[in-house]
């Protein structure tokens, strides 16, 4: 907050401050009749008839009527702090795309529109990693044109290049009625530590191709599987599908998960234990024996995303040494 030398809180914020990221403090009532401060850092993204529109970065949007206002002044971008292999947001966004290709895909400005028949959010939505390069508004109306005549849910994967640019859209999102969802945070580490880790390895089978076990397990493919899922699941510069077989030969796969080996990167996805066969090391196998085949191809860093609320994989990953880097969201039309 601004402090005078008097030691006065000012409001050094006004509308023509629109776009930018502030902090500010108000002051709120409470049931009891007694009030408190309340401060919130965000984007600054309406300032109309007296309400200020400020945008988290999780996408949550808070009305503040400017009446309540005690302090509130323009703030930089906090540092990123973490540890991992080196790499910008554009990079990994960009690697990652490239490990799970649609079906479908055209550009949109500085966005790029995919589809594949509705399998996964990630291969059917607008991914936006910068500016559109026109009006926000005007590129959310191509987008919802261009889902709903393929008879899908409008989504925009918002992955931008740095922190204040995730805002600075969000709060444009947020400004048209699009409202966030699904938070996902994409992590890294090395791959060296997780394919020296003490595991089973011996029982995993790897493979360029994915079979009908495979995909009993996975619990993204439960309908009946068609080109568009295989499409995806085959797509990736060097790809390896891995398998731990059920001991009793009853039923699909005790175990297993998915690589692709992109330059320097590996990136592991759908590593998935049958829930009969957990607490017995199975994902590490996994992990261990991918990351083994990773190395041997080139690799020296890694990724993987994990949504915010999977407890279990955020501490499978972190035994393993991998780190949050970033966060992103998904976002619809309200």
């Amino acid at each position: 907050m601004e402090i005078t030398g008097a030691g006065r809180l000012e409001v050094r914020i006004t509308p023509a401050d629109v776009g930018k990221r502030v902090s500010v403090r108000r002051l709120t009532g409470a049931s009891d009749g007694s009030e408190k401060f309340t401060d919130t850092v965000g984007v600054l993204t309406s300032w109309n008839d007296g309400v200020m529109l400020v945008t988290r970065r999780s996408g949550e949007a808070v009305a503040i009527d400017e009446s309540s206002l005690v302090a509130g002044k323009v703030v930089p971008d906090t540092p990123a702090r973490r540890r991992g292999p080196a790499a910008t947001r554009a990079e990994l966004a960009a690697v990652a795309a490239r490990a799970w290709q649609p079906v479908e895909s055209e550009p949109l400005g500085g966005w790029r529109l995919r589809a594949a028949g509705g399998f996964t959010r990630r291969a059917n939505s607008a991914l936006a990693t910068r500016d559109p390069g026109v009006p926000a508004g005007e590129a959310l109306t191509a987008v919802r044109r261009w889902y709903e005549a393929r008879g899908r849910t409008p989504y925009v994967q918002l992955q931008a290049e740095s922190a204040a640019e995730q805002e600075r859209l969000a709060g444009a999102f947020a400004a048209h009625g699009w409202r966030p969802e699904a938070a996902t945070e994409v992590w890294t580490g090395a791959p060296a530590p997780v394919a020296d880790l003490a595991a089973d390895t011996a029982r995993v089978r790897l493979s360029r191709t994915v079979d009908e076990a495979w995909l009993r397990r996975y619990h993204r493919t439960e309908r009946a599987v068609g080109p568009e899922q295989l499409h995806v699941l085959r797509s990736g510069p060097s790809t390896w599908f891995a398998t731990v077989p059920d001991p009793a030969g009853d039923g699909g796969p005790a175990a297993i998960g998915r690589c692709v080996v992109d330059g320097r990167w590996a990136g592991f996805m759908a590593v998935e234990v049958d829930p009969a066969h957990r607490r017995r090391g199975l994902a590490r196998a996994v992990m261990a024996a991918l990351a083994r085949r990773a190395l041997d191809e080139g690799a020296s860093a890694a990724w993987l995303q994990v949504e915010d609320d999977n407890a279990p994989a955020r501490a499978l990953y972190t035994d393993m040494g991998f780190a949050a880097h970033h966060a992103y969201r998904y976002f619809r039309p309200a």
